[in-house]
């Protein structure tokens, strides 16, 4: 099994940024994707961004030039820096590994004035 811990997060105002991390432990095998995505009130469960299993990364059109995303594989995880956060990027945050697919239990982000 795999297990997610997440850190990050928080409140900031529009225009701020923030930092996320997520670490993977337990039996990892390589090849493995890992990144995030986010779920706001009402709305489904959405990518972000995503290291894949080629390790290319794949962004959400709606975050492009603001998000980063970066690897460390030597330590099973992954980063998600946020600039020029908006309200609308207001969401729980999940981070997401696979093989197999795991799920953190979710950061919140607000951003807000």
């Amino acid at each position: 099994q795999v297990q997610l811990a997440e850190s990050g997060g928080g409140l900031v105002q529009p225009g701020g940024s923030l930092g996320l991390s997520c670490t993977a432990s337990g039996i990892i095998r390589s090849p493995y994707a890992m990144g995030w995505f986010r779920q706001a009130p009402g709305k489904q469960r959405e990518l972000v961004a995503i290291v894949t299993i080629g390790n290319n990364t794949n962004y959400s059109d709606s975050i492009k030039g603001r998000f980063t995303i970066s690897r460390d594989s030597a330590k099973n995880t992954v980063y998600l820096q946020m600039n020029s956060l908006k309200p609308e990027d207001t969401a729980l945050y999940y981070c997401h590994f696979a093989p197999p697919l795991t799920w953190g239990q979710g950061t919140q982000v607000t951003v807000s004035s």
